[in-house]
């Protein structure tokens, strides 16, 4: 959520970042709805004021102005409950619609429609080729018996997947690998709830523009995760923090859950875009402060950056422009890492700074050396999601023989394994 104080100073600044994000969201109408609930909210205090003036000055009078003032007193309560009566419709109203008001963008991300037009910043590590004809994740996975996916979806529908035997401990090596590696960056392990309350939804930002991207548990008011950011963030709601306390890192291995509705073409074969799946997510949530915010978001793309190297990967870095950046974002970074099969670089990681945006929905806090309460930035980051990371492993780390070469930094997380083959499943 923004500050209604700047909505109303600038709105032509809310405007184009709706227009920039390319998201309909009416702010004239936003800013005239907000106008009539501050009237409506001056009409109720004047005339609770004119109340109190008349109830006091009933006790003093006599016969017809007493009857006259009383008769006042009742007209009086009429239009205060008239007014309270619009109040109780507009406010909802006017809630309900700030919660759609995209965060304008950072002056350095580049304008654009979607993420054809996001800007690469860096490439790091060679694209391989291949001396024979590789093939792609799925025929890997399924010639070495360690994915099922027509099983996966026997069980579950569409997008769903079974791993087995060694394709288990490699995706477990990766998510334990990671979750390490940020341990020892300094960050605090959690584990936090993935089936929560509909008002975290709404205070990170997924809700009410990405509600239909949620499995809900609409009987006891509950929703999935898609990521725990979402409880790693919210940890720390309606509370007030000493300034002495942040930064707040935070990490979490978490199932998450996703309905992915829309996607579709390349996106929806193999294990590229599936329904659920395992993440080690970073949060940071540090003071109010632009500097501070930009030195964390590029702390937390470092930590991914080296996983990614660690598996000896090939990836790029992309400023992710303002068609793909998502409402509340202030500024992302896409970590996409090359995948033969896509014949391209596919999204693995993403880097995103907040400012306040979700802080204010939270109503996350803390007091500064000044005694003054201030709203958090908020950050998060991936460390690692799999099966996604999987693709590139399996393709890129791939034999003549079928066999798969194992990264030299999962090794130890499984049993010193070298090499995945038709013996290994």
């Amino acid at each position: 959520m923004i500050d209604i104080k700047d909505l109303r100073a600038d709105p032509d600044k809310y405007v184009r970042a709706a227009a920039d994000k390319a998201m309909a969201v009416d702010v004239p109408a936003i800013v005239e709805l907000d106008r009539q609930v501050r009237d409506a909210q001056q009409s109720l205090q004047d005339l609770r004021t004119e109340q109190n003036a008349a109830s006091k000055a009933i006790a003093r009078l006599q016969g017809l102005d007493k009857q006259a003032a009383i008769a006042q007193m009742a007209e009086l309560k009429t239009r205060v409950k008239a007014v309270s009566d619009t109040l109780a419709e507009l406010e909802p109203r006017l809630h309900d619609q700030l919660l759609l008001v995209v965060q304008p963008a950072a002056p350095e991300v580049p304008i654009g429609k979607d993420e054809s037009e996001s800007v690469e910043l860096r490439s790091v590590g060679e694209i391989p080729s291949f001396d024979f004809e590789p093939k792609d994740h799925m025929q890997l996975g399924e010639a070495l018996g360690i994915i099922d996916m027509p099983r996966g979806v026997k069980l579950a529908g569409a997008r769903n997947y079974v791993l087995k035997g060694a394709g288990v401990l490699l995706h477990q090596a990766v998510l334990r690998l990671g979750q390490e590696m940020i341990i020892r960056r300094g960050f605090t392990p959690m584990a936090v709830p993935v089936l929560v309350r509909e008002q975290v939804m709404y205070g990170t930002g997924y809700f009410p523009t990405g509600r239909d991207q949620a499995y809900l548990a609409e009987r006891d008011g509950l929703s999935l995760v898609g990521t725990a950011e979402v409880p790693l963030t919210a940890l720390h709601s309606d509370e007030i923090l000493d300034e002495a306390e942040l930064p707040k890192k935070y990490c979490a291995m978490s199932a998450c859950f996703r309905r992915e509705a829309g996607a579709a073409g390349k996106d929806a074969y193999g294990l590229y875009r599936i329904h659920f799946f395992e993440k080690v997510e970073q949060v940071v949530v540090c003071r109010n402060d632009e500097a501070a915010s930009v030195s964390y978001q590029q702390e937390i793309l470092a930590n991914a950056e080296a996983l990614v190297q660690a598996l000896n990967l090939p990836y790029r870095v992309v400023n992710v422009c303002t068609g793909d950046l998502g409402q509340g974002a202030v500024q992302k970074f896409d970590i996409e890492t090359w995948m033969p099969s896509r014949n391209s670089y596919g999204e693995t990681h993403s880097a995103s700074r907040f400012h306040e945006f979700q802080a204010r929905r939270l109503n996350l806090r803390y007091r500064d050396a000044e005694g003054k309460v201030q709203f958090c930035h908020t950050l998060n980051n991936t460390v690692v999601a799999s099966p996604r990371i999987l693709i590139p492993i399996l393709e890129l780390h791939q034999n003549a023989d079928g066999s798969v070469t194992v990264p030299q930094a999962l090794r130890p997380y499984m049993n010193g394994m070298e090499r995945l083959t038709m013996d290994s499943h």
